[in-house]
């Protein structure tokens, strides 16, 4: 198939377009990254929806987005949940959204036990330091 001849005023069009869905796709990641958006509120409004900006973004691009997520293991978790590597979120079905979620639902509930389970240590240190045996000297 030919690549279709365009004039300048098209291709500058279609390069204006395509820097914005650039822009608006680093701008998601971005928001999910800093916690403003969560994935499933990202998969929720996304399902059905037109939005090239959401359903047009790689999977793999999604996950790596998130906190404590890279490429090593997005590429686990898309395997373990039968999630092909080129897939577009717009390309997910509702079992594999709803995988997706309960996953990184599992992953903050064992994340916050783990948090919740450390003992505090700035009380500790202080009285550590205070109890500690100093010889005095007296010269």
């Amino acid at each position: 198939m030919a690549v279709p001849l365009l004039t300048r005023q098209q291709r500058a069009d279609a390069l204006a377009k395509a820097a914005l869905a650039r822009k608006d796709r680093s701008e998601l990641r971005g928001k999910l990254r800093s916690g403003r958006l969560g994935l499933a509120e990202l998969l929720h409004s996304s399902a059905g929806s037109s939005d090239a900006t959401v359903t047009k973004m790689r999977v793999s691009a999604l996950l790596e987005a998130l906190p404590g997520v890279g490429k090593t293991r997005a590429a686990q978790i898309m395997e373990r949940l039968d999630i092909a590597a080129n897939r577009r979120v717009g390309g997910l079905g509702i079992h594999q959204r709803r995988a997706l979620v309960a996953e990184f639902e599992r992953r903050a509930h064992a994340q916050r036990a783990r948090t919740n389970s450390r003992p505090s240590r700035l009380g500790s240190e202080s009285e550590s330091e205070s109890e500690s045996p100093v010889p005095e000297t007296g010269t």
